[in-house]
């Protein structure tokens, strides 16, 4: 089964609309009407727009433009670890995280407990719908030339591309940028892990066996275990 969920987008219902009347000649008269809509989506209930309709469509507008100056926006100076950022309203991120210690969550299927590990450097790339994660060698800052690794996690494709399954990711359109980091980095390690896309096999040996492993013991993860891809940095910029 193909995952398709970050094709989908957010459905809109009419609730009102606008008609805007001009008079013909030099001296123009504009006059403007709201229609209240229906459950099927018909204008109905005409009336002269009151200033209290005015005032709330001029907040609502104010509120958007607001929203859109600030996503992806840094809340002070800009974070070290964040490598590429397209600000736009379909923004997109690219950041690096060194390895640390997280807590790891598992579907019953794989038989892996629960439970806090160590996880190599990664490298994030993510835009409001989806990410796509690539493991690092070293906890260095990359550059356009290092070379990445397979993710040597569970639902993640060959390609990188992370399957979320049932996870709702809601990214506002006013996060800043440390929100939307922060926040990709939430729904990720706060999800199962539940299956080898495709068989991909991420890691040299046993995906099950190396986090069993680490989470019983609390070793550090062993990175000569990621698989190397045949991509650097520059291969997946924009």
């Amino acid at each position: 089964m193909e995952d398709i969920t970050q094709n989908f987008g957010t459905l809109y219902h009419p609730v009102s609309a606008l008609v805007i009347y001009q008079t013909k000649g030099t001296n123009k008269v504009t006059y403007v009407e709201h229609f209240d809509m229906d459950r099927n989506g018909n204008p109905i209930n005409a009336h002269p727009l009151t200033e209290r309709e005015a005032k709330a469509l001029a907040k609502a507008l104010n509120t958007e433009k607001e929203k859109s100056k600030a996503f992806l926006k840094s809340k002070g100076i800009l974070p070290t670890n964040v490598l590429y950022i397209n600000p736009t309203d379909k923004g997109a991120v690219m950041w690096f995280t060194k390895s640390r210690k997280t807590k790891l969550f598992f579907a019953d299927n794989l038989h892996i407990a629960n439970g806090t590990a160590e996880v190599p450097a990664l490298l994030w790339y993510a835009n409001k719908h989806s990410l796509t994660l690539y493991a690092l060698e070293t906890n260095r800052r990359p550059n356009e030339k290092t070379t990445l690794y397979h993710a040597p996690f569970f639902n993640v494709y060959e390609g990188g591309n992370v399957c979320m399954g049932t996870v709702n990711v809601n990214i506002k359109n006013s996060a800043s940028v440390d929100e939307f980091t922060s926040a990709w980095e939430s729904y990720f390690f706060n999800s199962y892990f539940s299956h080898l896309v495709n068989e991909h096999n991420p890691v040299i040996g046993n995906c099950v066996s190396l986090w069993k492993e680490l989470i019983a013991t609390g070793k550090a993860f062993p990175n000569e275990v990621l698989k190397k891809t045949n991509r650097t940095l520059k291969n997946i910029l924009p």
